[in-house]
């Protein structure tokens, strides 16, 4: 077997396409190996109709293909053109590329392999020596594809978050399919609007608005607003953490009022905001000192400790009868920022109640939202808005690529 039948096996090279020469040539990087195919003279080609027609002329195209043991590998053909009776002229595709591109299929495949190991995008490039945009106009287009084909039907439980773009209060809204725990859509803005865009892509996809049962947001207005106009059968239920972060605010505003009368207090900011089980002794110790020193620290304290029962609870009766006498303490506390927590309370007290039957919590959404970030820290940020959301996709889309393998 010589050199050309090796490589024409290497290549999978089939009839009407065979190699023609083979030259490892100087260049301005050094050596690299150029492989020239071309087509049995007399073949023909199908249209988009199936028809089979002969060359009308021929086109130049080179693509960059996996390199060769160290050298750069490129592949050149003259691809014949057809015309079609009364159409107009059209390249014929060739099975080694995809239309358009100027890579080879395999040469997409293993850059998308190194994306798909967390490889950023800049270093991909770096490592295939090409310019990061040819490699970002690569993942774009299969991640494309690849979304395209993802099956977003039949969705039940929805959850809906915000996560950084970049710093200047830059957003892009996520819409989490919460069972199978994937991200379906993401949409540039943190507004209402960005409610009816996943409301769009699910029906797109064949999940009607009016199916969707349960929607787990933050207490955002515009979420709020959005979620009761565009889902208007489903229940929301409020995020059990931003619901938890919101009376912590609490605790560390009532610290915050004490602190400036009573020096005792300096460097003790999460010693009331910590679990137990995150605490040394020897802050437990000094925590349980202060809250008999300071009773007014000390009733805020029992009442965020108290709160926690509620989480706990299985019955919504209960939870609703817990929830009420939980807030005339903290009332009868004559506690402000307590006091303004109880009013954020009733005026989300269905939403936060629902999660005693729903157990939906934005756990999911922050979980794929640490890992968006860190995504984000290693490629050193996204100038591209469209290249960042593909990114999410990729990393918490659980899609499925159609490339060669």
């Amino acid at each position: 077997m010589n050199s050309q039948e090796i490589f024409s096996l290497a290549l999978g090279l089939e009839s009407p396409w065979e190699l023609k020469e083979i030259k490892l040539e100087d260049g301005e990087d050094g050596k690299a190996l150029h492989i020239h195919i071309g087509f049995i003279r007399g073949s023909k080609f199908a249209d988009e109709s199936g028809v089979l027609h002969g060359a009308h002329d021929t086109v130049s195209r080179t693509w960059r293909h996996l390199n060769f043991f160290e050298h750069k590998c490129y592949l050149h053909c003259e691809v014949p053109r057809i015309r079609p009776k009364a159409g107009k002229v059209s390249q014929v595709s060739v099975p080694w590329a995809r239309k358009g591109s100027g890579f080879t299929l395999l040469f997409e495949a293993f850059s998308m392999t190194l994306i798909e190991a967390e490889m950023p995008v800049n270093k991909v490039g770096e490592t295939v020596e090409e310019y990061p945009n040819r490699i970002w106009t690569v993942f774009n287009h299969w991640l494309k594809v690849a979304y395209s084909e993802a099956d977003h039907s039949g969705i039940k439980e929805l959850g809906v978050d915000e996560t950084s773009e970049k710093k200047g209060h830059k957003y892009i809204t996520i819409g989490v399919d919460m069972e199978t725990r994937r991200v379906i859509h993401a949409t540039k803005g943190k507004g209402a609007e960005t409610i009816a865009k996943i409301r769009e892509h699910l029906e797109n996809k064949g999940s009607r608005a009016e199916d969707i049962e349960r929607v787990c947001i933050d207490l955002s207005p515009a979420f709020i607003s959005g979620v009761t106009k565009e889902f208007e059968n489903a229940s929301i239920t409020f995020d059990r953490f931003h619901v938890k972060k919101l009376l912590n605010d609490a605790m560390d505003e009532v610290r915050k009022q004490q602190r400036w009368e009573h020096e005792i207090l300096k460097g003790h900011k999460y010693t009331f905001l910590k679990g137990n089980n995150k605490l040394t002794t020897r802050q437990r110790i000094e925590r349980n000192e202060l809250i008999e020193l300071l009773p007014v620290l000390g009733e805020a304290y029992r009442l965020k400790i108290l709160f926690d029962d509620f989480w706990e609870m299985e019955d919504a009766l209960e939870a609703e009868a817990f929830l009420t006498f939980w807030c005339d303490l903290a009332v009868e506390a004559k506690i402000h920022p307590f006091i303004k927590f109880v009013n954020t309370l009733k005026s989300h007290w269905t939403g936060i109640v629902n999660y005693i039957e729903s157990n939906l919590s934005n756990g999911i959404l922050e979980g794929i939202n640490s890992k968006i970030q860190l995504a984000k820290r290693r490629a050193r940020g996204y100038r591209n808005t469209e290249n960042f959301i593909n990114m999410i996709y990729l990393i918490a889309g659980k899609l499925k690529f159609d490339y060669p393998l």
